[in-house]
């Protein structure tokens, strides 16, 4: 295995840790401003209103797309096991 492969190898690992990771965080991001935005203009300052809305949400987000992350991370486990097969 070369410096080129490790290279593939670690580029295929990043771009599917973003991709795996992205649909979560995003609508993470998206509960929280919506909270805050709701926060400013009522004057609760409460720190535990944005935890549950953002709690129940990830996990209906793992529950709709977690066959697809894990599917996704099963790829990428086989292609590395054919890059290592390969190599020997």
């Amino acid at each position: 295995m070369d410096t080129i492969q490790l290279t593939e190898i670690f580029r295929d690992a990043i771009l599917t840790g973003f991709k795996v990771a992205s649909p979560i965080l995003l609508v993470s991001i998206l509960v929280g401003l919506f909270i805050s935005i709701i926060q400013a203009a009522t004057s609760i300052n409460e720190q535990t209103m944005t935890f549950v809305p953002k709690l129940i949400i990830v996990g209906l987000m793992m529950i709709v797309f977690g066959g697809w992350m894990l599917q996704e991370m099963v790829d990428l486990v086989n292609r590395i096991f054919e890059f290592i097969g390969t190599s020997i």
